[in-house]
């Protein structure tokens, strides 16, 4: 019986490679329904190559003008939030990949959960927002989660079955697990002189060495947030404590992670920087699938080569390496007020240096506070916001 997909975030990279990989398989699986915020033309080739039951956009406008591209095709278009979260839920639909970026992908992906789906996450906000409550609704509901993102992926490869399920329950150590080391590639700037930074593009820093991303997450790569979103996500997926997680940058981006063992042993995951690799893991677990990658060939690969992460060159990292154990109310707040600060470099309303400086200002001017609700993150999501807003016009 084929597995019915729904795909938030379909316009978008990882959207895409699902439906590459999707379409690599029609016997296996079947598309029920692809979500998108703005892009009409975009979505609208997708809906006719692919054929979904469903299209949901982002609002109404969007959705009258899929509509009438779409034409007569059997295709009921949707729009908005409550739409999102219908299709993520919906009865028929057994895999849903959650791929919309930003805090915008957590309703949905949650709905998702709830209706105890298996649930393939590539929206690193959803844990990074919600961390425990989120981990705990998997359980609650009896959904499955498989990581998406390259480093947790392989680590998810790495771990022994007692760890992968439950995930975010085990004890790493009693599985005798020493670390996990997230790698980065350390971005486009590198090796770029520290003086150097802040005259930085935003065409510059969505120059990613390795990976082609969209522009968002291809500034969050330059300032390494990104590789700190992933720290946040992995301390919740496997249930780290300070000490077993650490962050190596590794320029080649072949080695996607590691895990260490009390033995000495260390299981790593290497693979062509493709997302198609772990996408289609996840499609299939636990079986393997094609993927349409190629698989490394180890007499052309080179050397690998591994560094720490500097601190002065990378502030947004350590940022979200301190908010992590600071508590739910400070990743919240780190990834609400980047999220601003980083459409506003990429509109060249403020220098890239001013990523971090807004970051740390909001996390120093919220109060700290407990949140165990979905509802009081949001409250805490628009604060930040608002905070980071005042602080961009401050550069304008």
């Amino acid at each position: 019986m084929k597995q019915r997909i729904t795909i938030l975030g379909a316009t978008g990279s990882i959207g895409q490679n699902t439906l590459a990989v999707v379409a690599m398989q029609p016997e296996r699986f079947e598309v029920f329904a692809l979500t998108a915020n703005g892009n009409v033309e975009a979505m609208a080739e997708l809906c006719l190559k692919h054929r979904p039951e469903y299209a949901v956009m982002a609002d109404e406008q969007a959705a009258q003008a899929l509509q009438q591209k779409l034409g007569g095709i059997q295709c009921e278009v949707l729009a908005g939030e409550s739409a999102l979260a219908q299709v993520a839920a919906a009865e028929q639909v057994d895999t849903v990949m959650a791929a919309i970026v930003g805090a915008a992908g957590l309703m949905p992906t949650m709905a998702a959960v709830k209706a105890g789906k298996r649930v393939l996450l590539a929206n690193k906000e959803a844990l990074v927002m919600s961390g425990q409550i989120f981990m705990d609704a998997v359980a609650t509901n009896g959904a499955e989660l498989l990581p998406i993102d390259s480093e947790h992926n392989a680590i998810y490869q790495c771990l022994p079955k007692e760890v992968q399920q439950p995930l975010g329950h085990a004890d790493l150590a009693q599985a005798g697990i020493n670390q996990i080391l997230l790698t980065g590639s350390g971005g486009p700037f590198r090796e770029l002189p520290l003086a150097e930074l802040a005259q930085q593009t935003p065409t510059a820093a969505c120059n990613h060495p390795n990976w082609s991303m969209g522009q968002k997450i291809s500034v969050d790569s330059a300032t390494m947030l990104n590789k700190g979103l992933e720290y946040i996500e992995a301390r919740w997926l496997f249930n780290c404590k300070r000490e077993q997680l650490q962050v190596v940058v590794h320029p080649q981006s072949v080695i996607h992670s590691m895990v260490s063992y009390l033995d000495g042993s260390v299981l790593a995951q290497l693979g062509q920087p493709d997302m198609r690799t772990p996408i289609a893991y996840g499609l299939s677990y636990p079986e393997r699938i094609p993927s349409g990658v190629e698989a490394l060939d180890f007499l052309s690969l080179g050397a690998l080569t591994f560094m720490p992460a500097d601190p002065a060159r990378y502030p947004c990292l350590q940022l979200a390496i301190d908010a992590c154990w600071e508590g739910q109310w400070a990743t919240t707040a780190l990834n609400a007020a980047n999220e601003i600060a980083v459409a506003a470099f990429l509109e060249q309303r403020i220098p890239f240096t001013a990523i971090a400086h807004i970051c740390d200002s909001v996390l120093n001017q919220l109060n700290r506070r407990e949140l165990d609700t979905v509802e009081g993150l949001i409250e805490l999501d628009g604060e930040a916001r608002a905070s980071a807003r005042q602080q961009v016009e401050r550069f304008s």
